[in-house]
């Protein structure tokens, strides 16, 4: 049990102007040693019934997360034969799961780990980037969708920098269910993309970017102000969010037939 170094700053603050008492200084830090959350509280608290309620199973986001609870996270979701997938993993927190389940997979540059224990592909969706700059979020992406068991295709480098270069691929993408498409700087990309199709298009605004960039803010505000119809915008970096929204609207057919 800790306290936050700032917290104990200001209890001590308090104490040498005589604000507050000895015995009210005791008081607060013991109270905040009893609110601060102990190794026990950092069990994975799985919504196991996700996967009926949602279709699909529970994700873990690993940052802030210690070894064990991550490995306890996915032993969780193997023992109700659910397919696993933490995202926004560290080095440690990747390979200590991959040694830990021999069946995960482990991408260092999208930074993600999945388990699959069932593969049978439907729907399809492709990844277009504006540049490989955005690859680690595409990547994210895919590993998402292939999570998701869905078809994808990854498309790299296709930016409105060079127009006759997405020319050359745009055919792959006519009978795709949805495709999510990834940039940054201006963000112009997705609305090219859209013109083109009929189907919904996922944008994702990157980081990437000089300094009138902000981080993403640029591309963010570009795609939102899209006069194409069929796009739709997530956050900054948000691969994730981007390939559950595309792989939920490529499935949607299977699962009005089943």
């Amino acid at each position: 049990m800790t306290i936050h170094p700032k917290i104990l700053t200001d209890l001590l603050d308090e104490l040498a102007s005589g604000s507050r008492s000895v015995d009210e200084i005791q008081k607060s830090i013991l109270q905040q040693l009893e609110s601060t959350p102990t190794q026990a509280d950092e069990t994975v608290r799985l919504d196991l019934e996700r996967l009926d309620r949602c279709g699909y199973p529970e994700v873990i986001y690993a940052p802030g997360k210690s070894l064990e609870a991550l490995n306890e996270g996915f032993q969780a979701l193997l023992s109700a034969n659910q397919n696993c997938l933490a995202t926004r993993c560290s080095e440690s927190q990747g390979e200590s799961l991959k040694k830990n389940f021999p069946g995960a997979i482990y991408d260092t540059v999208a930074r993600t780990v999945r388990i699959q224990l069932r593969d049978q592909r439907a729907g399809r969706v492709a990844i277009v980037t504006a540049g490989t700059s955005d690859r680690p979020v595409a990547l994210e992406a895919l590993e998402t969708l292939r999570w998701m068991n869905v078809e994808a295709e990854l498309l790299m480098d296709v930016g409105v920098a060079g127009p006759q270069r997405f020319l050359g691929v745009k055919h792959k993408l006519t009978d795709c269910d949805a495709v999510v498409v990834v940039a940054g700087m201006e963000g112009a990309l997705p609305s090219v993309v859209a013109g083109w199709l009929s189907c919904p298009v996922i944008a994702v605004p990157t980081s990437v970017g000089y300094g009138a960039a902000f981080g993403g803010v640029a591309a963010l505000l570009g795609m939102l102000n899209s006069c194409a119809s069929n796009v739709a915008v997530v956050n900054i970096d948000a691969g994730f969010k981007a390939a559950y929204l595309a792989g939920m609207i490529a499935q949607r057919p299977t699962k009005q037939q089943s």
